[in-house]
Order: structure tokens, then C-alpha cells, then sequence
């Protein structure tokens, strides 16, 4: 094999290539009603996102293949679970409709600019790793709702929604500003 074709071959991506592939056998426990397993295979996925990048800078296996892959599987997890957890009346659908409207509004911004400027690096802001990561807590605490049921869950789920809303809002904005401040140099 050629150290070009290997070069992607590394620890930080096979971390990333497992939570991809745990998308879907987590969406089918959620929609099973298997709550336990979901939640626990969710904590999982979510954990190698944190294992991916800390890997990758402890090795020094920074590739481009682990730049584009890792928020793709980040986004296939978070939305193949909120999906879900709408689906099996978990969560709420516009708290759905909200996480989707941020990431579709981002994806068709990108396009624009690949399509009307020489931009090509969209690196990930601060605000959006924070979305993520309230976005996971948020996700964890309404299985864990849904698995004990007891007060406490009850009324810390539903007070994630509007920090969860708040970050996600507040990233889409973040990313919007960034996208202007990289425009007007072009």
C-alpha cells in the first residue's frame, strides 16, 4: 500500500469511522425502545469524538480525509438521534426543525461561497463545538429521562431544550458572521 493511500489509514479516523457506523444501530434502538442500549451506544459514539481529536493531536495524525469525515459523522450521529427522538415522541419536533435549520442553512451558505468565491476552509468555531457538545448533553439527558423517569430528569430535559436552542441559534450566527468577515476579504 502507498504511504499516500495509508496516510489516511490512522487511529483518529477509525474513531471516527466507528461513530459513523454507530448512526445506525442507534437509531434502531431508539426507535426499538431499546432506551438502555441507544443511550449507552450514544455515550459511546459521542465519547470517540472527544478521543478522535485528542488522538489526532497526540499522534500528529492530522489528515484531510479526518478534517471533512469527523464533523460529517458528528452530524450524521446528532441528527440520525434528534430524528429519532422525534420520531418515538421523545423530543420535540421543533427543537428538530431547529438543529436542521442551522446545519441546512450552513451547508447551502458553504455552497455559495464555493460556488462564488476561492473560500475552500470553513474550520469549525468555538461556538459550534459548543452547540455540539450542549446538543449531546441535551440528547443523553432526555434518554436518561426516558430510561429512570424520575423528577429530577424530567425537569433538567426539559431545561436543556432552551440552552440546546440557544447555542444552536447562536453558533448558526457565529458561522454567519465568520462567513461575512471572510467574504469582505475576498
Amino acid at each position: 500500500m502507498s504511504p499516500r493511500k495509508a496516510a489516511w489509514l490512522n487511529l483518529p479516523n477509525f474513531l471516527t469511522s466507528l461513530r459513523l457506523l454507530a448512526v445506525p444501530v442507534v437509531v434502531f434502538y431508539i426507535r426499538d425502545g431499546q432506551y438502555w442500549l441507544a443511550g449507552w451506544l450514544f455515550g459511546a459514539a459521542a465519547f470517540t469524538d472527544i478521543l478522535d481529536g485528542a488522538a489526532a493531536r497526540w499522534t500528529g495524525a492530522n489528515t484531510q480525509v479526518g478534517a471533512y469525515l469527523d464533523p460529517i459523522a458528528d452530524k450524521c450521529l446528532l441528527s440520525g438521534v434528534y430524528l429519532a427522538l422525534a420520531w418515538a415522541h421523545i423530543v420535540p419536533w421543533w427543537l428538530v426543525a431547529i438543529i436542521f435549520g442551522r446545519d441546512i442553512y450552513i451547508l447551502v451558505a458553504v455552497g455559495i461561497f464555493m460556488l462564488f468565491t476561492p473560500l475552500r476552509r470553513f474550520p469549525p468555531s468555538i461556538w459550534g463545538k459548543v452547540s455540539t457538545f450542549v446538543q449531546i448533553c441535551t440528547a443523553v439527558i432526555w434518554i436518561a429521562h426516558v430510561i429512570f423517569g424520575t423528577r429530577v430528569l424530567t425537569e433538567l430535559s426539559s431545561a436543556m431544550l432552551w440552552p440546546c436552542v440557544g447555542f444552536t441559534v447562536w453558533s448558526g450566527l457565529d458561522y454567519t458572521w465568520k462567513g461575512i468577515l471572510a467574504y469582505r476579504k475576498y
